[in-house]
């Protein structure tokens, strides 16, 4: 499902990153989420790797849907191309594309079942 974020945004201006820039970083205002249309972002909560998202991948889209502060760091871990989705685009695509709405909804129960796993494991190894 994930190339279905490249088919949308694909034609939209991409910003580049370099390795080691942030995209954004926990505790910030989330006013946009993006999609990784090169390279690959480092998604972490201190210094705790969560995630590497590459091609396809979105990243930052739980700011636009609850509307709180970046709960993790969003760093680019190779060059980058990242397309920004502003919140009005973001709720326009959620109205209007069904299978949009539904993809972002898939990614976040991957990373929710990721994270029950990992907590999982923290449990059993008495960590």
């Amino acid at each position: 499902m994930p190339n279905l974020f490249l088919n949308l945004f694909l034609d939209k201006e991409a910003t580049s990153f370099a390795p080691g820039q942030f995209v954004f970083k926990a505790g910030d205002q989330g006013e946009a989420m993006y999609i990784v249309v090169e390279g690959e972002v480092e998604i972490l909560d201190g210094s705790v790797l969560l995630e590497t998202s590459g091609q396809g991948s979105i990243v930052g889209e739980l700011a636009l849907i609850d509307d709180e502060p970046r709960s993790a760091t969003a760093i680019a871990k190779t060059d980058c191309r990242l397309v920004a989705v502003d919140r009005r685009r973001f709720q326009y695509m959620v109205q209007e594309t069904p299978l949009f709405a539904l993809s972002v909804m898939k990614v976040l129960a991957d990373r929710l079942r990721k994270k029950n796993m990992r907590i999982r494991s923290g449990i059993e190894s008495g960590g």
